[in-house]
């Protein structure tokens, strides 16, 4: 099968970094059960300007809560190496949550708060505009699971750490906030990590001591779950060059497998793993992405399909143009994601 334009590597590899500006405009050849939407004016989309929100990390009283229940130093969720490394948590006791917890899952080389460094937006305008709808800190959470390093991004992977510190983070925001479930907003890798943890079961990284047990499925405990951007079915750019690094992995990384004439061989054990079953990521399933994404290419086409789309989704929203590239899918929609969340609508 013929691949579509092309892509650098340093492109594909670099998920969570900035990239100035997009690709040409196009349009959307969606099928017709899925039509595309058209992009959202820009006052419904809220601020382009980065959140003037928290970069000192979890509150304390969530950080006194995460070490009095095993969580920390164990799975470094607070980040205090990093200025922006977490966000989230009471103010104190009498802070009551009422909204339902959203946690939000960064990409390859982002963090959870962004500090004005080239490709670490974080969740600033997300947690800015929930925050306008009457949502709290302690109703709003975010940790770093990677280094928060562009020049390490070709060797992130879907490493055990990764996965555990994901799937760790969203145990303890349920158990911390008492709720009964909670909603999940993820970007680029951050898709495929958080897909995993929720799905649970049994994982192998033979870098991390190999088979390794994440628990029982999340999928009870998830309200809503929106990925952005991600490559669900890999990237093409890693099999043009092979799987040669932890990112474009064959067995924990994104390598898309190839076209054998029937259909795709070789795709990676853990995609494979996350395609295997579907509709377990939570009661709602949406997606949010665009076909001019710069990082993923190819009009995000993988061998035919479109790499964003999560099988068994409830509904999708669809970019064909600037400035609605792979960081502008995260940092210009909040309205499309708060409504996902709260409402179950795509606006």
């Amino acid at each position: 099968m013929r691949l579509r334009h092309s892509l650098t590597l340093t492109g594909a590899l670099l998920l969570g970094s900035l990239v100035a500006g997009c690709g040409p405009a196009e349009e959307v050849d969606v099928p017709a059960e899925a039509p595309a939407q058209q992009a959202a004016p820009a006052e419904e989309t809220g601020s382009t300007q980065q959140a003037a929100v928290s970069t000192s990390g979890f509150t304390s009283h969530f950080r006194t809560w995460l070490t009095n229940n095993g969580y920390e130093p164990a799975y470094n969720l607070v980040r205090a190496d990093l200025v922006g490394g977490s966000y989230g948590g009471k103010a104190s006791s009498t802070d009551t949550v009422v909204n339902q917890p959203v946690i939000f899952i960064h990409g390859n080389s982002d963090k959870a708060i962004g500090t004005g460094t080239s490709g670490q937006s974080g969740w600033n305008a997300s947690i800015e505009y929930f925050q306008s709808q009457g949502y709290k800190p302690s109703e709003l959470y975010a940790t770093t699971w990677g280094p928060a390093d562009a020049s390490l991004s070709a060797y992130q992977y879907h490493s055990k750490t990764n996965v555990m510190k994901v799937r760790k983070f969203i145990e303890a925001v349920k158990a911390y906030t008492g709720a009964a479930k909670v909603d999940i907003v993820a970007h680029s890798m951050g898709v495929t990590l958080a897909r995993k943890a929720v799905l649970g079961g049994y994982a192998t990284d033979s870098l991390e001591g190999g088979q390794y047990y994440i628990g029982a499925p999340l999928t009870s405990s998830v309200d809503t779950f929106v990925g952005i951007a991600g490559a669900n079915l890999g990237l093409v750019s890693c099999y043009q060059t092979g799987p040669g690094t932890p990112t474009c992995g064959s067995t924990n990384g994104l390598y898309p497998g190839y076209w054998n004439g029937i259909g795709v061989s070789g795709r990676s054990a853990y995609l494979n793993n996350l395609l295997a079953s579907s509709g377990y990521e939570g009661a709602y399933r949406y997606t949010i992405w665009s076909t001019a994404d710069e990082i993923i290419g190819y009009d995000n086409l993988v061998y035919g399909s479109y790499t964003s789309r999560i099988p068994g989704q409830t509904g999708e929203k669809v970019y064909s143009a600037y400035p609605y590239g792979h960081f502008n899918s995260k940092d210009l929609t909040q309205n499309v994601q708060f409504n996902m969340v709260k409402n179950h609508y795509i606006p």
